[in-house]
């Protein structure tokens, strides 16, 4: 055993020496490359005194990055999350010009933005030697995660943290946004995402379920999260008795929905015991927390959901990767916008602006902050985990559900979901991976491409009010935009639309495919009879346009020619929305039972020979309402949890299986894990016994097998410290 503890502390030592050796070999390079940085005296050194001088700085700038860092982030914690993340590199090159002024007679000088560079470099350098030397050590790179593991359980009990058992796995479920089922299959069958595949090939079941007719991401995850989605019309919707416009992913919004929600079912959420939210619109009753939107307007040390950030941003070589990967990511927007504007791809939404740092944001940053809480969460044991990984639905709805541009990022969140796994077999529990997703997307020319005017200029020709000659844009809804300004404490405006001056204008918003209507000056629900007295034309207007599928008024489906359905008879909407599919019926006869539904429901046109619908926002991949994949969301189940059972329709029935899945974890018949034969990625390995070391551990592998899964993806620089485990990701 003394033989043992000898070994490791040598091994440790040679790590520590040659990550050393190369932090100054990297100052050594710096400092002949860049013309305001020098380790000598003004009368010049020796060769030896120069890389004396390089080591002293080199293990100084380690030590100030090791005991100093931590302390300088957790007190930063409150400052905006992308305001954090650029402050790591002033903050990294004060800590290297300290350690230069401590160097032997001051030979260490920099110029300021010189050294923000140099330290950038240095720690990028040393995270990557770190991570390829400790995975070359199989046994040294599993004790780091079991020791951090121990520790955190040990932390966690003296904290007196209730309601984790963990003789009981722990279910960490995964939200690939906006992935419909058959976009998932077709990326599995074409070699997109191995993981899932084999995944799908060796242990997990897969189906489809049905979305409500607001079919988009608020909807959806309050129903999952909180199982409750009753009286969410839509992504935005105006209500009469406020006068306000409520928008699902505005913060303020998110949390007054989640109220609701917990009112109306009388339960905090999928994640009150013991669990973790991350990323998402809602807590789930979570009270670990990371960029969740439900409380990010909270300020002072009661709002934690920026504590995540620590787990990322203690170490500045996760900022140095996250950095370059945004860059070399907003780069490749720009590349890609251009080559499709150039072979006159059809069709085609703007892309410029902000865009290219929007999606930048969506597919590096959220997802690196994102992938290691979820790490973390299993490292300390906790029971449940629910986190959205946005990347995919920001990307298709600028680039289309299906294409290169989307094919890429689903294979970066495969390459997530691999080390996810990886990590759960040295979490102190067995861990079950769910995947879902909380709606599909639909392709499809937006209805001002397609037609030349908005819907907002249809309604007010319907109404006779003046139209502007040229049509205005109506923006996109994507999450990913009001996630930034969240990260940066800027409040989320939706213009004159969040708050609709009094009078006889109509208000028009739009969700994707699906638009609502709503008459400020009518108290209540506007009858057809009194819109029709107040404008002749704009039923017959709307329900009579190419690019307008079928309208809800008053209990009533309006369609084409003059077709109409009451909700109340049987069988009758049945027939007039056959065409949008299965149930469309029944999800539109539950909206219309919502006291804030809209005066007027307008659902685009579909295609069902091409599954296309017209987005009413600047979407050429949008979802919101019926018609094609963007109903049809996934969920993946391990095969030792219960069958779903019957077919799934909406986000709370998918609520309801969460639940049962949650109970069959806790109660005493619970199987006991996923199995290391089934999914030898996924299965976690059976706790440690207190004191046993890691080698002791039942059903562990052989050094070639760990070698096999812990090794990072070529180009992979970087661990996560506080983790101990690979980056999610790499720049490339």
């Amino acid at each position: 055993m003394a033989r043992g503890r000898w070994r490791t502390a040598g091994g440790a030592l040679i790590r520590v020496a040659l990550v050393w050796a190369a932090s100054t070999l990297t100052l050594l390079a710096l400092a002949g490359i860049l013309p305001d940085f020098r380790l000598q005296s003004g009368d010049g050194d020796s060769i030896t005194q120069i890389g004396v001088t390089a080591a002293w700085g080199a293990g100084a700038f380690g030590l100030l990055s090791a005991l100093v860092w931590p302390v300088l982030v957790r007190a930063l914690l409150l400052v905006p999350a992308l305001v954090l993340g650029l402050l790591v590199f002033f903050l990294n090159g004060s800590l290297l010009l300290i350690a230069l002024s401590l160097t032997p007679a001051g030979r260490g000088e920099a110029a300021p933005e010189t050294a923000v560079v140099v330290a950038a470099v240095m720690s990028a350098v040393a995270s990557a030697t770190s991570t390829a030397l400790a995975v070359r050590d199989d046994e040294a790179y599993r004790r780091r995660l079991y020791r951090l593991a121990d520790r955190r359980r040990r932390r966690r009990r003296r904290a007196g943290a209730r309601g984790a058992n963990e003789a009981v796995p722990g279910l960490v479920f995964l939200q690939l946004d906006g992935v419909g089922y058959e976009v998932l299959r077709h990326a599995c069958a074409g070699g997109l995402m191995p993981t899932v595949a084999g995944w799908l090939d060796r242990s997990h079941r897969i189906t489809s379920w049905h979305t409500d007719w607001s079919s988009q991401t608020g909807a959806s995850q309050l129903g999952i999260l909180h199982g409750s989605n009753f009286d969410v019309p839509a992504f935005r919707w105006y209500e009469k008795d406020t006068g306000e416009v409520v928008v699902c992913n505005r913060p303020t919004s998110a949390a007054e929905l989640q109220r609701r929600a917990v009112e109306r079912t009388g339960d905090g959420g999928l994640l009150t015991l013991d669990g973790a939210s991350r990323g998402n619109l809602f807590s789930g009753g979570a009270d670990q927390l990371a960029l969740v939107l439900s409380v990010s307007a909270r300020r002072g040390r009661a709002n934690r959901s920026r504590a995540g950030y620590f787990a990322y941003f203690s170490d500045p070589a996760n900022a140095v990767r996250t950095a370059l990967s945004f860059v070399a990511e907003a780069g490749r927007e720009v590349g890609q916008s251009l080559r499709a504007r150039i072979r006159g791809d059809r069709p085609r939404v703007a892309r410029g602006g902000l865009y290219p740092l929007i999606r930048a944001f969506a597919t590096v940053v959220e997802r690196d902050v994102v992938v290691a809480a979820v790490i973390g969460d299993m490292l300390a044991g906790r029971a449940a985990v629910y986190a959205d990984l946005v990347a995919y639905d920001e990307v298709a709805h600028h680039s289309g559900p299906r294409g290169r541009d989307t094919d890429q990022v689903l294979e970066r969140l495969d390459r997530s979901l691999a080390l996810i796994a990886r990590v759960a077999e040295h979490a102190s529990r067995d861990y079950r991976i769910v995947l879902l997703s909380d709606h599909g997307q639909s392709p499809g020319e937006t209805f001002l491409a397609r037609y030349g005017l908005t819907l907002k200029d249809l309604v007010r020709a319907g109404c006779g009010l003046p139209v502007s000659r040229r049509a205005g844009r109506t923006h996109s809804g994507a999450e990913a935009r009001t996630a930034v300004l969240a990260a940066l404490h800027r409040p989320v405006e939706e213009g004159e639309e969040a708050h609709p001056r009094p009078g006889s204008d109509p208000v028009v918003l739009a969700s994707g495919n699906l638009g609502l209507i709503s008459f400020p000056d009518v108290p209540g629900r506007a009858s057809r009879e009194r819109i029709e007295r107040a404008h002749p034309a704009l039923l017959a207007t709307l329900a009579n346009h190419p690019g307008v599928g079928f309208l809800l008024v008053d209990g009533v489906v309006l369609g084409p020619g003059g077709a109409e359905a009451r909700l109340d008879v049987p069988g009758e909407a049945e027939e007039l929305l056959a065409p949008f599919g299965p149930g469309a019926a029944e999800a539109v006869r539950r909206t219309d039972a919502f006291p804030h539904v809209a005066d007027i429901m307008v659902n685009s046109a579909y295609d069902p020979a091409t599954g296309a619908v017209h987005a009413f926002e600047e979407q050429i991949g949008s979802h919101g309402g019926l018609g094609g994949e963007q109903g049809h969301p996934f969920l993946m189940w391990p095969t030792e949890l219960s069958d779903p059972g019957a077919e799934l329709v909406g986000a709370e029935a998918v609520h309801g299986v969460l639940r049962r899945w949650l109970r069959e974890a806790d109660g005493p018949q619970a199987p006991v894990g996923l199995g290391r034969s089934a999914v030898p990625a996924v299965a976690a390995v059976a706790a440690v016994p207190e004191g046993a070391t890691a080698p002791d551990r039942p059903g562990r592998r052989s050094r070639e097998r760990l070698r096999e899964d812990s090794r990072p993806e070529a180009g992979s620089g970087g661990t996560f410290p506080s983790a101990g485990v690979p980056a999610p990701d790499e720049t490339r």
